[in-house]
């Protein structure tokens, strides 16, 4: 016994600290195209933050609560993906990571401290970026939509800023997922070519139809990105978005591919 305990403290000695202190990455979804993305070693993304949107009812406790961001992704500057981003920003000093047009709207228009944003964190469609110390790697990838920005509810500014193009991103976590977030957009044959980024564990589709892709078009988006996963995303949460996971999963099974669909809650956290 006395021979086997140094034997174990020294064996133990021998793995990295950061092998001991990781854990499994998580993603939570707030509703609409809101998701929290926190990788093996506690960073956490927000991703089109809308915590307050309708179809999360513990959206103002969820916001209250969340006291750490590292990084803020923002899609497009419509309210529904600019969302609580701001406050968040204001409250953790979250850095914002979008295209440099939309940035500067954000910043002049919707209230993001300027000082967090930066050549480090923002760039364009085609360009990657290596964050957090490496753990993180995201792709900038095109969305066909509009990308308006609006001043606060009760400014006095009341015009429409251009906040460049649409897009979403492709988000590489090291010993975790690589997700592809579609941000609002229709179908287009270019998605076929995510996968020059790297293979798609998760694509968090957009499905509700009327201001994007519906179902049947968002089962075609699928068949060319080619997940392992798809969640469906951006439903439901006004009348207008009807698309629902049931069209949805008929048009998947029609096609025969292999992606698995999973119809997440809101408030739910997925484990990898």
């Amino acid at each position: 016994m006395k021979f086997f305990r140094p034997l174990f403290v020294f064996l133990l000695l021998q793995i990295p600290l950061s092998a001991i202190a990781a854990g499994q990455a998580e993603l939570t979804w707030y509703g609409h195209a809101a998701f929290k993305l926190t990788t093996p070693t506690g960073k956490v993304l927000l991703i089109d933050p809308w915590l307050t949107n309708p179809a999360n009812k513990n959206g103002k406790d969820d916001l209250a609560k969340l006291e750490k961001a590292d990084l803020i992704l923002i899609t497009h500057g419509h309210f529904d993906h600019v969302g609580n981003s701001a406050e968040i920003a204001r409250k953790t000093g979250a850095r914002l990571v979008s295209t440099f047009d939309l940035g500067k709207a954000i910043a002049q228009y919707g209230g993001y401290p300027e000082k967090q944003m930066g050549f480090d964190t923002q760039g364009n469609f085609g360009g990657e970026l290596t964050l957090l110390d490496g753990e993180v790697k995201i792709a900038f990838i095109p969305a066909i939509h509009s990308s308006t920005v609006m001043a606060p509810e009760g400014s006095a500014d009341k015009d429409i800023h251009d906040g460049g193009n649409p897009g979403g991103f492709f988000i590489m976590v090291k010993n975790g997922p690589a997700i592809y977030h579609t941000g609002d957009t229709d179908v287009f044959s270019d998605m076929a070519l995510t996968h020059q980024f790297g293979k798609v564990d998760v694509m968090l589709a957009c499905i509700g139809g009327h201001f994007t892709m519906g179902p049947e078009r968002a089962a075609e988006a699928v068949r060319l990105v080619k997940p392992g996963m798809v969640v469906p995303m951006h439903f439901g949460t006004f009348p207008v978005l009807d698309g629902t996971v049931e069209t949805f999963a008929k048009a998947l099974k029609k096609q025969g591919g292999k992606t698995r669909l999973h119809e997440m809650k809101v408030g739910e956290t997925l484990k990898f």
